[in-house]
C-alpha cells in the first residue's frame, strides 16, 4: 500500500518525468533559473518606529520598485506597481499610509481589494506591521460579512478602511455623510490586484471611483492613489482609465525569486480519427498526487465551480486508497460561505491544509503561505492569469513546479503546442469601457443620488447635462432653480446595479437534509440555470447534492444530500437578432460588420456523466424562463460568390452549416488569442441563412451587457481572423476536423476540416502549410 512519505519538490518531479504514461505528455519543460535581489536603504524620513518594525521582520532595506513607489507617493504622485506575485507589493502603500498616520493620527487611507477574502487578509497582515512599530492604529474590513456593530465603529473611528468595489458602491458612497471622518481626511487610496478590473467589471469600478473622487473633492481632500498589478501589457494606460488621473508606472522588479520548472503537458490520445483526448481533470490529479503524498502543499486551479468539486472528489478518493492526506485537502471557490473560505487561508498559511482545490478565487493575492506546486487544470484564458496561477507556488525563495495541462478546447491546445505564446510572448493588454452608455447612466444615477450635478459639472469624459436632461425625462432627476440637478426618484440606484454580473440576484442553496435546513452557499442567476436547475447534482466541499426544487421566483434552490457516481452539466440553446449597424465594409467574399445584438440564451436539457470516464448515462429537460443579453458583436456575411446554396450552387446546405461552424469555432479561437481575452468572453452564433442578413453569417458576440470593445477591435481585424482560422484548422493533425480546430464532430461521415478550409479560403485566406498544434517536445 502506498503511504504518506516526506520527499523534495525536486525529487517528486524526477520520479514524475521517469513515469512514462505521465512524461509521454509532456510537450515542453522549461527551467527559469532563481533571480537575485535588488535593493537600496531605508529613506531618512521614515519613522524611525515603522523602520524597527521592519527590522523585527528581517528588512533593513527595500527593493528598487518598493523604494520608487514610497517615494513618489510621499512627493503627493499617483503610482501603479507592476511588479509579479511575492514581489512585496504591499510595502507600496502599507508604508506610506503607516508614516501618514505616524505622522497625523487623524489621517484615513480606503483600500480596495476585488475579493472580500483578500482585504481580510490586508487588515491582518497591516495590522500586525502597526503593532510591531507600537503605533495605535485602527484598520478594519468593511464588508457584507461586517456585523452591523462593528460596521458603526468603523464609520466613526476606522483609519484604514479596507473593503471591495462592490461595498464602496452600494454601501459607503450613497451614505457619505455617514463617512465624514473617511473623507475629510482621506490621504491615500489603494487599488490592489489592477489588472482584475477589466472588461463590464472594470468598467463599472472606474465610474465608481469616478464618485468616489467627486465625494472627496466635495469634503476637500485630495488623496493619492497607488494601483498595484501583476504582469500586464498596458498597466499605466489601465490606471489612467481606471482612475482618470495622470499615473507614474513603476516596474523595475528588485525582488528575488526561486529555481521554478514549468511544464505544458497534454493527455493521452484516446482516438487519433476523431482528436479525443483524456480528462484534463484525471491528468491534473495524478500530477497531484504524488506531490501531495511527499507533503508538499500543493493547489490545483479548476476552470469552473464544477471542475473544482470534480477534482477534489478524485484527489480525497485516491488519497483515501492510498492513505494519503484526505482530510488536509480542501476546495476553494465561490458559493462557499464566508467561515468555510477563512478556514481553509488559516490552514494554508500555518500548513494544517496541505493542498486545495480553487476556482480562479485563490487567483489574487491572498496570504496563502509558501506553497510548492501550482497545477493548471486548463488554461485560465490569458497570459496574466496563467502567471498569477503559477505565481502562487514558489511565492518565496525555493524550487517550485508549475504544471499546465491542456483541457480539450482549442486555445488550450493552441497553447501547448505553442509555449512561447505564454512564455516569451507580451502579456495581454487589460480593456475596459468606463463611458458604456449602459455603465455611465446606472452610476450617473447614483452619482445624482449621492451630491446634486452643478450646470456643466464634469461626469467622465463630458459634461453630465445631455445625459441628466435624458434621466430627466425618465423622471430620475430635477433641475431646480439654481440650474443644480437633484434627485427625484424614490429608488436606490446603487441597488439596481450589480457590478460583476449581467444579473443582479444570487439563487440561494438551502441543504434540506438536516432536521433544520441551512444555507450552504449561493449562486447568481445566470449561472443557476445550468447549475441548480431540478434534478442537477451540485457539488460543494466534494459532497453530492441532489436539486430537487428550484423556486425561480423566489431565488431559492431546495437541495439534499446523496451519494452517485456521476455529475450533471447542462446546455445552452442561443439566438441572436442584431439591432443595429455601427459599421460595414466590404471583404472578399462578403461583409464584415460592427453592430448592436440581442442575445437570449436558454438552458435547454442536461446531461449525466460519470465521474473519470465522462460517460454519458442519461439525460433530462431545464424548465427555466430565457434570459436576454443586450451586447456588441462582430459579424462576417459570406457573399453568394463564396457561398451558394441550391440547385447550381457550388455547396449543399448541411456542408454550409458544418463549414459555419467549424470555420466559426476557429475564428472564435483565434479571437481569444489575438485580443488575448478569456475565451468565455466571446460568444459564437453561426447560421445558414441568417434572417436578417439572408445570407451565411458568423456572429462573435460579447458576453457581457453592452459590451466593452471587443467587437470594435474584432471588425478591425477580420482579414487576421480569418487567416488564422485557417491556419489553425490546416495545421491540426487530425483527419476531417477535432475539437481543436473546428469543434466536436457532430456527423462523423462529414469532413468538417476539408469543408471549413474551403469556406475560409473562399473568404480570402491563403491556405498555409503550419506545423501541427501538439508536435513540440519538451526541453
Amino acid at each position: 500500500m502506498r503511504r504518506y512519505a516526506p520527499a523534495s519538490v525536486v525529487s517528486v518531479l524526477d520520479d514524475l518525468l521517469d513515469e512514462p504514461s505521465l512524461s509521454a505528455g509532456v510537450l515542453h519543460h522549461r527551467v527559469i533559473p532563481a533571480r537575485t535581489a535588488v535593493s537600496v536603504p531605508l529613506p531618512a524620513w521614515l519613522d524611525p518606529r515603522i523602520a524597527a518594525a521592519l527590522a523585527m521582520r528581517g528588512i533593513d532595506d527595500l527593493y528598487i520598485h518598493q523604494a520608487a513607489a514610497i517615494e513618489a507617493v510621499r512627493a503627493g504622485e499617483d503610482v501603479v506597481v507592476v511588479t509579479p506575485t511575492a514581489s512585496g507589493k504591499t510595502l507600496c502603500y502599507a508604508l506610506p499610509t503607516l508614516q501618514a498616520l505616524a505622522e497625523d493620527p487623524s489621517a484615513r487611507a480606503l483600500y480596495l481589494f476585488p475579493t472580500k477574502a483578500l482585504g481580510q487578509d490586508q487588515v491582518a497582515e497591516f495590522s500586525e506591521l502597526a503593532r510591531a512599530a507600537g503605533l495605535t492604529v485602527s484598520a478594519a474590513t468593511y464588508d457584507g460579512d461586517t456585523p452591523a456593530p462593528i460596521r458603526s465603529a468603523i464609520r466613526s473611528a476606522g483609519q484604514v478602511v479596507v473593503t471591495n468595489p462592490d461595498m464602496l458602491h452600494a454601501a459607503i458612497l450613497p451614505n457619505h455623510t455617514k463617512w465624514f471622518q473617511l473623507f475629510e481626511q482621506l490621504r491615500v487610496i489603494v487599488i490592489d490586484e489592477l489588472h482584475s478590473y477589466r472588461g463590464v467589471f472594470g468598467s463599472h469600478v472606474a465610474n465608481v471611483l469616478r464618485r468616489l473622487l467627486r465625494i472627496c473633492a466635495h469634503y476637500g481632500s485630495h488623496p493619492v492613489i497607488v494601483c498595484c498589478s501583476a504582469t500586464i501589457g498596458n498597466p499605466g494606460d489601465l490606471a489612467r482609465t481606471l482612475t482618470g488621473r495622470t499615473t507614474r508606472l513603476i516596474d523595475r522588479n528588485g525582488a528575488p525569486a526561486g529555481e521554478r520548472h514549468l511544464l505544458f503537458v497534454e493527455p493521452p490520445l484516446l482516438d487519433a480519427a476523431t482528436g479525443a483526448r483524456g480528462s484534463a481533470l484525471t491528468v491534473a490529479d495524478r500530477w497531484a498526487l504524488p506531490f501531495l503524498r511527499a507533503g508538499r502543499q500543493t493547489v490545483v486551479f479548476g476552470r469552473s465551480r464544477t471542475a473544482v468539486e470534480i477534482l477534489l472528489t478524485g484527489l480525497r478518493e485516491a488519497l483515501r486508497e492510498g492513505a494519503g492526506p484526505r482530510s488536509r485537502v480542501r476546495g476553494y471557490r465561490g458559493g462557499y460561505l464566508p467561515s468555510e473560505r477563512r478556514s481553509i487561508e488559516r490552514g494554508l498559511r500555518d500548513g494544517e491544509v496541505l493542498g486545495v482545490v480553487s476556482t480562479n478565487a485563490l487567483e489574487l493575492g491572498v496570504d496563502i503561505g509558501r506553497l510548492d506546486v501550482a497545477i493548471l487544470a486548463g488554461y485560465p484564458g490569458s497570459i496574466a492569469a496563467t502567471w498569477q496561477q503559477f505565481g502562487r507556488a514558489g511565492r518565496r525563495q525555493g524550487v517550485s513546479v508549475g504544471v499546465l495541462v491542456a483541457s480539450g478546447s482549442p486555445v488550450d491546445r493552441y497553447v501547448v503546442g505553442h509555449p512561447e505564446f505564454l512564455l516569451d510572448g507580451a502579456p495581454e493588454e487589460a480593456r475596459l469601457d468606463p463611458d458604456n452608455l449602459h455603465v455611465l447612466l446606472a452610476h450617473l444615477k447614483a452619482a445624482a443620488f449621492e451630491l446634486p450635478f452643478e450646470p456643466g459639472e464634469m461626469f467622465g469624459p463630458a459634461s453630465a447635462d445631455d445625459l441628466l436632461s435624458f434621466l430627466a425625462e425618465e423622471g430620475h432627476v430635477r433641475q431646480a432653480g439654481d440650474g443644480r440637478w437633484y434627485w427625484s426618484s424614490e429608488n436606490f440606484p446603487a441597488s439596481e446595479v450589480s457590478l460583476r454580473t449581467a444579473a443582479q440576484e444570487n439563487v440561494v442553496i438551502v441543504d434540506t437534509t438536516p432536521d433544520r435546513p441551512r444555507v450552504i452557499g449561493e449562486v447568481d442567476l445566470f449561472s443557476a440555470q445550468t447549475l441548480v436547475h431540478e434534478d442537477a447534482i451540485y457539488l460543494h466541499e466534494s459532497v453530492q447534492f441532489h436539486v430537487d426544487t428550484l423556486d425561480w421566483d423566489e431565488r431559492k434552490a431546495y437541495v439534499r444530500r446523496v451519494d452517485v457516481d456521476h455529475y450533471t452539466q447542462a446546455d445552452r440553446a442561443v439566438t441572436l437578432k442584431p439591432l443595429d449597424v455601427f459599421a460595414e465594409a466590404p471583404i472578399t467574399g462578403g461583409r464584415r460588420i460592427h453592430g448592436e445584438v440581442m442575445v437570449a440564451s436558454l438552458a435547454t436539457i442536461y446531461k449525466k456523466l460519470k465521474f473519470v470516464t465522462n460517460e454519458n448515462i442519461g439525460w433530462g429537460r431545464i424548465h427555466l424562463p430565457e434570459i436576454e443579453l443586450q451586447t456588441t458583436a462582430a459579424w462576417i456575411v459570406i457573399g453568394p460568390d463564396a457561398a451558394d446554396v441550391g440547385p447550381g450552387g457550388g455547396w449543399r446546405r448541411d456542408e454550409l452549416d458544418v463549414a459555419l461552424v467549424g470555420a466559426g469555432r476557429a475564428i472564435q479561437t483565434v479571437a481569444s488569442v489575438l485580443l488575448m481575452v478569456d475565451p468565455r468572453d466571446l460568444g459564437l452564433v453561426t447560421q445558414v441563412r441568417s434572417p436578417h442578413q439572408e445570407a451565411p453569417t458568423i456572429y462573435l458576440y460579447e458576453a457581457v451587457p453592452g459590451g466593452v470593445g471587443l467587437a470594435e477591435r474584432l471588425f478591425g481585424r477580420t482579414d487576421e481572423l480569418i487567416e488564422g482560422a485557417a491556419e489553425l484548422i490546416a495545421g491540426c493533425g487530425c483527419h476531417g476536423g477535432c475539437p481543436t480546430c473546428t469543434g466536436p464532430r457532430l456527423e462523423p461521415d462529414v469532413d468538417a476540416k476539408a469543408l471549413a478550409l474551403r469556406l475560409l479560403q473562399a473568404l480570402g485566406a491563403d491556405l498555409p502549410q503550419a506545423p501541427r498544434i501538439g508536435t513540440g517536445r519538451p526541453r
